[in-house]
């Protein structure tokens, strides 16, 4: 008895910090632990509690779904009806003052600050790839990235 209370200790914790409520936690456990208990009718189970886990993870998505099938529709993509997405006047003046304080921002860095910081953000490039190409180590890369974020973060603040 005792292994089966610490395994539904877990899957509640399990679940709760999923954001299930007790109840729903408890009714998923029971669900998980029903459908093992018929899996194990047909079919040996080595790791009963890997399955119960998840068991459980795959009946919280199914629940989740189920209770929010608003979102989801049965029509495919292409034949759905197209947003207009289009910037109001208002919001195109407001994105490109953005991106004019973003430019002058990355301009006002050294030279060396800026390629690091778009090496690694535009281009993908891990801070290891970066410093074999500029012959610095891995946590000089890592200052002049924080050097940029840092820079880029007091424009998002005065904003």
């Amino acid at each position: 008895m005792e292994g089966i209370a610490k395994y539904v200790r877990r899957l509640s914790d399990l679940l709760r910090g999923l954001g299930r409520s007790r109840e729903d936690a408890e009714d998923l456990i029971q669900e998980a632990f029903l459908r093992l208990h018929v899996y194990c009718q047909t079919h040996e189970v080595r790791q009963k509690e890997a399955f119960l886990v998840r068991t459980v993870q795959n009946l919280a998505v199914d629940a989740h779904r189920r209770a929010h099938h608003e979102l989801y529709v049965d029509e495919p993509v292409e034949t759905l009806p197209l947003l207009d997405v289009r910037l109001t006047p208002d919001e195109d003046a407001a994105v490109q003052e953005r991106l004019d304080h973003v430019r002058t921002t990355l301009d006002s860095l050294s030279p060396r600050t800026r390629e690091v910081f778009l090496m690694h953000r535009l281009d993908g490039h891990s801070s290891s790839q970066i410093a074999e190409r500029f012959g610095i180590s891995v946590s000089a890369v890592e200052k002049h990235i924080a050097r940029a974020v840092l820079a880029l973060m007091k424009v998002v603040e005065h904003e």
